[in-house]
């Protein structure tokens, strides 16, 4: 299984890439199996995610998973079946050592990136923590949750860009937040459809801009971003989460193309 420090080098960018949440085995091992077919071919570095619940929903019943254990399990899966290191999301900070057990990576989402017993309990378990800027959030106060990291005994950190609020229900990309963050020392990631999320809408669920997911991913590579995220599902108008953003399967091998080309243009 590839190393953080092999997935980070600068050959190419690296990929963390899935559905949005864990619907069902077949589901994840299916969606897995398509982009580390695709990632071989390209030599992209890849990290598959899926979160095994999702707990900032807008609405009390909108769809929260299939039970903690069992999604758990099929993330596992995938990692041992695909020799893949695995991303998900935890959210409080007993979530860290269970998730610990079966993933590679903690993402810390953005609404959490300033929790600090959060933060160190993701770091404490010794895997690489991922840490989503707040969208409330400029990137110079960033440096401050890598800190929080890195002083609980954990160099091994990784910070994404998801878009900025904009008004009540839209986010923006400032792309100078990118450079800015690589300052501190640490790769950064350009979460691509996350950031064409329009959220707050008035049905409670949110929105998005699929249609734009190209020139995101394209901007961000140009300017220099070690990785990119993509949340994918082979039908996201089926998707129990976040379908009105992600980008259909069928479609990652030629967006990952087209941003290849533009990273050896940059050289």
């Amino acid at each position: 299984m590839i190393s953080f420090e092999e997935l980070i080098k600068k050959d190419n960018f690296f990929l963390l890439a899935g559905p949005c949440a864990i619907e069902n085995e077949k589901m994840a091992m299916d969606i897995a199996e398509k982009i580390v077919s695709i990632t071989q071919k390209l030599n992209i570095p890849f990290v598959f995610k899926g979160s095994y619940k999702k707990a900032n929903r807008s609405k009390v019943d909108s769809f929260t998973g299939i039970g903690d254990e069992k999604a758990l399990k099929i993330l596992g899966k995938v990692r041992e079946v695909f020799d893949v290191p695995v991303v998900t999301d935890i959210h409080e900070t007993h979530d860290a050592l269970r998730a610990a057990e079966y993933v590679d990576v903690l993402q810390i989402p953005a609404f959490l990136s300033r929790q600090t017993d959060l933060l160190v309990a993701a770091a404490q378990t010794g895997k690489v923590v991922n840490i989503k800027k707040g969208q409330f959030l400029s990137p110079a106060s960033m440096k401050f949750a890598v800190r929080k990291v890195v002083e609980s005994g954990n160099d091994q950190v990784m910070l994404t860009e998801r878009g900025t609020t904009f008004g009540y229900t839209d986010l923006i990309v400032d792309y100078r937040g990118i450079p800015e963050m690589q300052s501190f020392g640490y790769p950064v990631v350009m979460d691509v459809t996350h950031s064409l999320q329009q959220p707050n809408q008035a049905s409670g669920v949110t929105g998005g801009m699929p249609a734009l997911i190209e020139t995101i991913a394209k901007a961000a590579i140009a300017v220099g971003v070690d990785g990119i995220f993509i949340e994918t599902h082979p039908e996201p108008e089926k998707a129990l989460s976040d379908g009105a953003n992600m980008l259909r399967l069928d479609l990652l091998e030629d967006l990952l193309i087209k941003l290849i080309k533009i990273k050896k243009a940059l050289g």
